[in-house]
């Protein structure tokens, strides 16, 4: 009897890396992850952003294109390949970027999710020494990790700056290091004082040290940030969540709701 093909849940990319239009006029190319938790096709649940904090609320990457079935399919794929085998991946990474059309190029790493693990986190480290002629650049919400794992000693080629709306925000001190927060507008920004990322996404990590982000103008997710920069949405909600620990706790099943309208079963930048 002849043998039935499978067809693998999860086919390996042909690149990847990818480039927007946007991304294109600045010489970047992304790598991407699906945002914050979900489930893939296999029934693995997965957080690739594990301190996402009130930014998982109003997530660019939780709307629109991102949710397309082709994009999410891409997306599940990339992880699937991360999670099944990190080495093998480190491996095709390390090699694509050799690629003519990568000479020279920044990368960004994630436009969505995060270094969700030490060893993931440590696999781009090494991607990043192996490929002396990229930049690499990051915004993460991972401040401990970078703590230990990139600050002792970073790739020159790395470039990073923390995001605020996050768990761990309490942990950054914007008087010395890099750091990014999503304001209302340009106008916020301006009378906060701090610089906009707005004309080019790499002035997050070359421009001055304090990175203002306009946020996204998606009408329900600018009804929710209700006039409020990330920083200050998530000092607030952390004041709450330690005043009234059980009151400021999610009710159970309050993050499976959320997802499911969002198409997923599981940050702006």
């Amino acid at each position: 009897m002849p043998e039935t093909a499978v067809t693998p849940p999860f086919p390996r990319p042909g690149w990847l890396l990818t480039q927007n239009r946007e991304m294109k006029a600045i010489g970047v190319w992304n790598w991407t992850l699906p945002a914050w938790a979900g489930r893939l096709s296999d029934g693995r649940t997965y957080n690739t952003c594990p301190s996402a904090g009130i930014c998982r609320h109003v997530c660019y990457a939780r709307n629109g294109t991102y949710l397309w079935p082709t994009a999410r399919r891409r997306h599940h794929a990339n992880l699937a390949f991360v999670l099944d085998d990190l080495a093998g991946w480190e491996d095709a990474m390390t090699a694509e970027l050799g690629a003519r059309r990568y000479h020279s190029a920044w990368i960004r790493v994630h436009d969505s999710g995060d270094f969700f693990t030490d060893d993931y986190l440590r696999a781009w480290l090494r991607i990043c020494r192996a490929r002396p002629g990229h930049t690499f650049y990051a915004y993460t919400k991972e401040v401990t990790r970078f703590r230990r794992l990139v600050e002792p000693n970073p790739p020159p080629n790395l470039r990073w700056v923390y995001s605020y709306g996050g768990t761990q925000d309490h942990l950054l001190d914007p008087a010395v290091d890099r750091v990014a927060d999503v304001f209302p507008d340009e106008a916020a920004i301006a009378a906060a004082g701090w610089s906009s990322q707005e004309a080019s996404d790499l002035l997050a990590v070359i421009g001055p040290r304090l990175v203002g982000i306009p946020a996204n103008r998606i009408p329900r997710y600018l009804r929710t940030l209700a006039g409020r920069r990330f920083s200050h949405w998530q000092a607030d909600e952390d004041t709450h969540r330690h005043a009234h620990p059980a009151r400021g706790a999610a009710p159970a099943g309050t993050a499976k709701r959320a997802a499911t309208a969002t198409g997923e079963t599981g940050a702006a930048r």
